[in-house]
């Protein structure tokens, strides 16, 4: 039987990071390490972990920061998808699983705010990157951005989750650090019913 360890963490800034683990195994990964390396190595010891993987959402400099730090202290493999920048050692694609034991990592491809962009699907939980936030979206303006992308990652991948798929972002914009499928779906006004059209206009006016 399978017994997860998830934690959210924010330490410094408004970034989210998340170590998932399986407690029968001690192998776990670190989910974008951003500027919250102190507190995740405190868990880590804690717990006595062995860092497998550290995964990165997007290259985005803010979720990438601590990459290194982490890697040089654990020996973990940096995770990303196949068109992400930098130094990574293990490229994934949409549909692509990570092992940490019985704990199984879904990754599912969501471009829009870059075009690597993936979000993490594991026992209920969507780790959501910059693609959605609680009661919004990932930024469509940026250099690589593409607001058709957000529109197919929004409307035809994430909202045919299961309503009680729980979201975590990767940042702490919202009015709670977590919500769900079902409740973006009815609350989120960028996951509000659109024609490609005016989606695009939508997040020009955003």
């Amino acid at each position: 039987m399978m017994c997860m360890f998830f934690k959210q963490i924010k330490h410094r800034g408004d970034n989210f990071s998340y170590i998932i683990a399986d407690e029968s195994t001690k192998e776990a990964a670190i989910i974008d390490p951003s500027f919250n390396t102190e507190a995740i190595i405190r868990v880590v010891e804690n717990e006595d972990f062995d860092v497998k993987y550290v995964v990165n959402t997007h290259s985005h400099v803010d979720h990438t920061a601590g990459n290194e730090e982490i890697v040089s202290k654990f020996k973990a493999k940096i995770v990303a998808y196949k068109s992400a920048k930098g130094n990574n050692d293990i490229s994934v694609v949409d549909g692509d699983v990570l092992k940490l034991g019985a704990v199984i990592i879904k990754v599912m491809h969501t471009p829009g705010h870059t075009p690597d962009s993936i979000c993490l699907l594991v026992d209920g939980k969507l780790l959501t990157g910059d693609t959605l936030f609680i009661g919004e979206c990932g930024r469509t303006d940026l250099p690589d951005g593409s607001a058709e992308e957000m529109y197919d990652s929004l409307l035809h991948k994430l909202t045919m989750l299961e309503d009680s798929v729980e979201v975590y972002p990767g940042h702490d914009y919202g009015s709670t650090p977590h919500s769900t499928i079902g409740m973006e779906k009815r609350t989120n006004y960028t996951m509000q019913k659109r024609s490609l059209r005016e989606f695009i206009s939508f997040m020009g006016a955003a």
